[in-house]
């Protein structure tokens, strides 16, 4: 009984990485539901370059929860990720821009959107070098490197190297911390 319970368990787990590789974004939460607060002022690199930045979108907990709905508190706040190929956004092609769901800081144009068939909305660039910001994700036995708004600390997803040129970058995107702006409303 306990060999086939250590089997069951090394076949979820073994499944569970798999399909991280194969889809390019981790299909769970990497933090624990009470996630600390984010800092007043982040450290992290964009680009090459190391950057520091103050946060002028800082909010308690309760503030979040109250603004966000469970699917983008749990995205945004808690670096969770939604299932693959049930986002708004991931065939999703008018001119715009993408905003942070939380903030509403501009993060993507839709010029730079490409179909990454990953099932999560895929960019190759950022708005600016300063719109994202990036982190070293150690979760789920393997390094990737997470991004984040960077004004509001928001998670968004994760950023991979295979994506088209100029960059050769895939910023893989939760459909859920993105809001849409079309070109129409745009000043």
């Amino acid at each position: 009984m306990k060999n086939k319970k250590l089997y069951m368990f090394l076949v979820a787990v073994t499944t569970l990485v798999s399909l991280t590789f194969l889809f390019g974004c981790s299909p769970v939460s990497s933090a624990p539901a009470s996630a600390p607060k984010q800092k007043a002022v982040r450290e992290y690199f964009a680009g090459e370059q190391f950057m520091i930045e103050k946060d002028h979108t800082q909010k308690s907990d309760a503030e979040w929860r109250e603004q966000l709905t469970p699917e983008q508190y749990e995205v945004l706040r808690n670096h969770g990720t939604e299932r693959p190929f049930s986002g708004q956004y991931d065939h999703f092609y008018k001119p715009g821009r993408y905003v942070c769901a939380a903030c509403g800081h501009t993060l993507f144009y839709s010029d730079t959107k490409f179909d990454s068939k990953s099932g999560w909305p895929s960019f190759y660039s950022p708005a600016d070098k300063a719109a994202v910001g990036e982190s070293k994700d150690s979760s789920l036995g393997m390094v990737r490197t997470e991004f984040h708004c960077a004004k509001c600390g928001g998670h968004l997803g994760h950023v991979f190297p295979d994506g088209p040129a100029p960059s050769g970058l895939r910023y893989c995107t939760n459909s859920v911390s993105l809001k849409f702006v079309p070109e129409s409303d745009q000043q």
